[in-house]
C-alpha cells in the first residue's frame, strides 16, 4: 500500500486516506470527533492535537499536546475521565478530561531492541522481538471495552494491540491479519474483539488470552468498516467489494449478504434495536437493511458525492450522513 495524500473533512470533523493498492486508487474514512461526558465533545487535528470542547459555549476546555504526527482517531472512556488518541506517530496516548495532562503514551520503549541489535541477533530473532514492542505503524483505529480497563488500537503494521488501561501495559499482541488494519473494537461484554482489514477478512479474537478464534471470509475485496450490534449476536462487515455481510457471533456463519451498492461500502452500523443496518457508500447512497433477512429497505438519495460516514441517532428513528460533497443531511 502506497499513501497518496490527506484529505480533509469538515463536518462531521475527519480525513480521508487516498492510497494506491495494487495500482488502483483508494479510499479510507476515519471520524475525528467523539462524544463526551455531558457537554464535552474531543476533536483531533492535522496540527497534531486533541482539543476538549464545550458542546454548548463552544469554549476549549483544553488542547492536548504531545504527538508528533497527524491524530487520526480518538475515543472516551465509558467512565468519561480520559479520552484516548491514535496518531500517525505510531503511538497512541491517554489524557486525563479533568486536569488536561497526559496519562500515558502507548509504546513501549525500544531501547532493549537496539541493545540486542548490537548483539547482532538473527534477523528471525529481531522481527520476534520488534513484534512485542508496540506499533511500527500508524494506529488508525482504537476503542475502549465497556468496562473502561482495556483499550485496544489498531495499525497499519498489520497487528492489533490490547493495552490496560490502568497502567498503559501491553496486555495482548494480535497478530494474524496480513493487511493494514481497518476497524477493532469489543464486543458489550467485553469477551470477543473484532477486527476488520484490507486482506479482506475480520477475524474474532479471545479477548482474555489474545488468541484467534474465527476468521470471517466471503468479502472479495477489502474490509473498509465492521462492527457488532449492541447485544454482541451479530457481525456486519462492509467492503471495498460493494457489499456487506451479516454473520452470527456464535456460529460464525454469514446469515445475509447485502447487495445493490454500484460503490465500495465505507461505513456500517446497527441501529441501537439490532433490527437495522446502516451502509454509506461511494455510490452517494447510504441505505437501510432489514439486519435478519439482509432485504433493503429504503435507500437514502440526495448526496452528490461519496458517503464516508453515516450513523442512527441513541433511538434509531434518525439517520445522519456525511459526504465527501461538504453537506451532512439528516433523515426521518
Amino acid at each position: 500500500m502506497k499513501l497518496k495524500s490527506f484529505l480533509l473533512r469538515y463536518y462531521p470533523p475527519g480525513i480521508m486516506l487516498e492510497y494506491e493498492k495494487h495500482g488502483e486508487l483508494k479510499t479510507k474514512s476515519i471520524d475525528l470527533l467523539d462524544l463526551g461526558p455531558s457537554d464535552k465533545i474531543a476533536t483531533g487535528s492535522f496540527d497534531k492535537t486533541c482539543k476538549l470542547w464545550s458542546v454548548e459555549t463552544g469554549k476549549c476546555y483544553h488542547t492536548f499536546r504531545g504527538h508528533t504526527a497527524e491524530i487520526v482517531c480518538l475515543s472516551f472512556n465509558p467512565q468519561s475521565t480520559l479520552v484516548a488518541t491514535g496518531s500517525m506517530d505510531t503511538t497512541a496516548k491517554l489524557w486525563n478530561i479533568q486536569n488536561g495532562e497526559e496519562v500515558c503514551t502507548l509504546r513501549e520503549s525500544r531501547w532493549r531492541l537496539a541493545l540486542l541489535e548490537e548483539a547482532e541477533l538473527e534477523n528471525h530473532a529481531k522481527r520476534i522481538f520488534k513484534a512485542m514492542t508496540g506499533h511500527s505503524g500508524e494506529v488508525i483505529s482504537l476503542s475502549f471495552n465497556t468496562s473502561g480497563d482495556r483499550i485496544i488500537t489498531g495499525s497499519f503494521d498489520h497487528t492489533v494491540v490490547v493495552w490496560d488501561a490502568d497502567t498503559g501495559r501491553k496486555v495482548h499482541i494480535l497478530i494474524g491479519h496480513c493487511a493494514e488494519i481497518s476497524s477493532a473494537l469489543f464486543n458489550w461484554d467485553c469477551s470477543l474483539i473484532l477486527t476488520g482489514s484490507m486482506d479482506k477478512t475480520c477475524m474474532l479474537w479471545n479477548a482474555t488470552n489474545g488468541k484467534c478464534v474465527a476468521t470471517l471470509t466471503g468479502h472479495d475485496d477489502e474490509i473498509l468498516d465492521s462492527c457488532f450490534d449492541y447485544t454482541g449476536k451479530l457481525i456486519a462487515t462492509a467492503s471495498a467489494d460493494g457489499t456487506a455481510r451479516i454473520f452470527s457471533a456464535a456460529t460464525r456463519k454469514c446469515i445475509a449478504k447485502l447487495e445493490g451498492h454500484e460503490g465500495e461500502i465505507s461505513k456500517i452500523s446497527f441501529n441501537p434495536q439490532g433490527n437495522r443496518l446502516l451502509t454509506g457508500s461511494s455510490d452517494k447512497t447510504a441505505r437501510i437493511w432489514d439486519a435478519q433477512t439482509g432485504q433493503c429497505l429504503q435507500v437514502l438519495e440526495g448526496h452528490t458525492d461519496e458517503i464516508f460516514s453515516c450513523t442512527f441517532n441513541y433511538k434509531g428513528n434518525i439517520v445522519i450522513t456525511g459526504s465527501k460533497d461538504n453537506t451532512c443531511r439528516i433523515w426521518r
